[in-house]
């Protein structure tokens, strides 16, 4: 059999591509174990030898077996892989054998979904065994050492198992537990309560925990769209003059806000549509990384903000509100079953056409403004709308803006083509990024040497800055004293906050092998180095 290299599948010796994901199965290659930061969750069932008391081997073995593919079906559906059963035990690993910049909340929201799961599973236990089971938790993020895929040695050994280990052992029952680390990169998307620091076992000292009540749909780490838009005035104008365009000519206008993570493409069109408040009904929606049903969901969220559709809404109140702002009966049929308010299938071409009279309908009393977010997540069926809108749309004024990373030109070289427009965002200048440091400190001046180090570290990146700073104040590196902002110590080298880490490890991850071996010589070397 051979390994893929890739998703870790055994295939037989015949194929030359991989049977599960396609990619090329080439010559065994020296093992290779990799350091990596990865999410660990660690689930325990207590109480299974009671219930072999109550119940005969084969009832515990069916038990038992629809406990495991449950749980295993939740945690694969998040991205993460079972790497082994330890007796009730179950443990998962986030970030193999590729990392995702979300691999901690993936975490998260999978120990948050079994947990829920269990509750239901429980409910059909009782009725037909007469018994419920329990478990406990434990979720923690960290450095590992991994074992190379390719050769099926995917043992994962580090501190982080060990911490996610103990934690599920100190959960209460039916409770989950995270670890700091994990708790930093998730903060913005859960509700948690404290707990005292645990004194684990082979731990010198306690060990801060957080107690899972809730996860939500947002970001790990919420984008600040409240914060000071610096500099992007050139920017601002482009988009203002799409807006215009569309208002003019009464026309669909496409217009691509491009750049790498932290750059502000969200905040941007955040301020466009602060700019247009008033002149123009704006509508959001974000692409997700991962996901059953996931396709038209920058869509779904668009709707329910154009029509007022709220959480707590039956489907029938949210077919009536739909209706309201689309009286044609048969395009909002086609619309309802997009956005997931029926079961009734249809034609992508007829589901696309019920999206364009939608958008029409829209902007019947005003100029309609549609912003989607991060679309090197979409799905081809999403951008193949997105491109059908543009061409489509016509006697309404319509702007249509379309967030990404570059990386979605590597997909689809011609999106955004002229007529469409496209605005690449660049790094911020020195000036500017001092003003960001400034803003994100608020009172006080800042020291020149904090100000001069940070602004080189970030490189011109206003995410890593926010985050470079606020991690900064956090750990007591700089204070306030006497109104100046200063250091506590020498801040040659400055960490990379958990959360720029994360976003740099996807990266590096997503390299080919010979991308990776220039990056590796290159980071020992230094940012300038020669060639050969």
């Amino acid at each position: 059999m051979q390994i893929c290299p890739e998703c870790g599948e055994e295939n037989p010796e015949r194929f030359r591509l991989c049977g599960f994901c396609g990619t090329p199965l080439g010559p065994a290659l020296p093992p290779r174990e990799a350091r990596k930061t990865v999410t660990i969750v660690f689930s325990d069932l207590k109480g299974s030898t009671a219930m072999g008391e109550q119940l005969d081997s084969e009832s515990l073995r069916e038990l038992m077996t629809s406990y495991f593919e449950e749980m295993r079906a939740i945690l694969e559906r998040h991205g993460g892989r079972v790497e082994k059963y330890i007796g009730d035990a179950i443990m998962a690993v986030f970030g193999l054998p590729r990392l995702h910049e979300d691999d901690a909340l993936r975490g998260v929201r999978a120990a948050a979904e079994m947990r829920d799961e269990l509750h239901r599973l429980n409910d059909r236990l009782e009725q037909s065994w007469g018994v419920r089971l329990t478990t406990r938790t434990g979720v923690n993020t960290g450095e590992v050492v991994a074992g190379d895929p390719a050769t099926g040695q995917r043992l994962v050994i580090g501190d982080p198992v060990n911490v996610a280990a103990r934690l599920e052992q100190a959960a209460p029952a039916m409770e989950v537990l995270i670890g700091e680390p994990t708790y930093r990169l998730v903060r913005d998307a859960v509700l948690v309560e404290e707990v005292e620091p645990l004194p684990l076992k082979g731990k010198s000292e306690p060990v801060s925990a957080y107690r899972l009540i809730s996860v939500s749909d947002s970001e790990g780490v919420a984008r600040r769209l409240d914060s000071v838009l610096v500099g992007r005035a050139e920017e601002l104008a482009v988009l203002e003059d799409a807006f215009a365009t569309a208002v003019g000519e009464r026309r669909c206008v496409l217009s691509a806000v491009l750049g790498d993570a932290g750059l502000g493409k969200t905040r941007i069109t955040a301020e466009l549509a602060r700019r247009l408040d008033g002149r123009a009904r704006v509508v959001r929606g974000r692409c997700l990384p991962y996901g059953q049903g996931i396709t038209f969901w920058p869509l779904v969220e668009a709707v329910r903000e154009a029509a007022g559709i709220r959480d707590g809404d039956d489907l029938g109140a949210a077919r009536v509100k739909l209706s309201r702002v689309l009286e044609d009966r048969v395009a909002a049929d086609r619309v309802a079953s997009a956005v997931g308010l029926s079961q009734e299938p249809f034609p992508v071409e007829e589901l696309f056409w019920g999206v364009r009279k939608l958008v029409e309908a829209l902007s019947g009393d005003r100029p309609l403004v549609a912003v989607f977010d991060d679309l090197h997540w979409a799905e081809e069926t999403f951008l193949d709308l997105v491109e059908h809108l543009a061409e489509a749309v016509e006697g309404v004024p319509f702007l249509l803006v379309a967030c990404s990373r570059p990386d979605l030109l590597d997909q689809r070289p011609e999106f955004a083509a002229p007529p469409a427009r496209r605005l690449v965002l660049g790094r911020l200048s020195e000036a500017e990024a001092e003003r960001i440091v400034q803003a994100v400190l608020g009172e006080g001046s800042v020291a020149p040497d904090v100000s001069r180090r940070v602004v080189a570290a970030a490189e011109g990146n206003a995410l890593f800055l926010e985050q470079l700073v606020s991690m900064l104040v956090d750990r007591g590196q700089v204070r306030l004293e006497d109104g100046v902002w200063t250091a506590t110590g020498a801040l040659q080298e400055l960490a990379a906050p958990p959360t720029i880490q994360a976003l740099m490890a996807a990266r590096l991850d997503g390299l080919s092998d010979e991308e990776r071996t220039v990056i590796e010589a290159a980071s020992v070397a230094g940012q300038t180095f020669p060639i050969d």
